[in-house]
């Protein structure tokens, strides 16, 4: 099993930036794929940005170029820096682990972008 704890979310204005930090902690493949995924309200989970035990990123089109990922701390820990942040990036956060046949959520952290 792996546990994920994120944090880092909270209330930014519009143009604003935030970081969030998910580590993760247990039995951890040193091959895996680590991710953000979000929800806002009555919309469906979707990718916001993914990047593998090698270094590998991917992003969904509306954060290119404003979000990056990034993991460190022996890639145990996966970072969302969200600059220019828009009230559409306003959702619940979810920090992902996955590697067969683990897929491991954390409890989610809300960011708010609102003046």
């Amino acid at each position: 099993q792996v546990q994920l704890v994120e944090s880092g979310g909270g209330l930014v204005q519009p143009g604003g930036s935030l970081r969030l930090s998910c580590a993760a902690s247990g039995i951890i493949s040193a091959i895996n794929t680590m991710g953000w995924y979000r929800q806002a309200p009555e919309n469906q989970r979707e990718l916001v940005a993914s990047i593998t035990s090698d270094g590998k990123t991917n992003y969904t089109d509306s954060v290119k170029g404003r979000f990056t990922i990034s993991r460190a701390n022996a890639k145990i820990t996966v970072y969302l820096q969200m600059n220019s942040l828009k009230p559409e990036d306003t959702a619940v956060y979810y920090c992902n682990y996955r590697q067969w046949p683990v897929d491991s959520w954390g409890q989610g952290t809300q960011v708010t972008v609102s003046s």
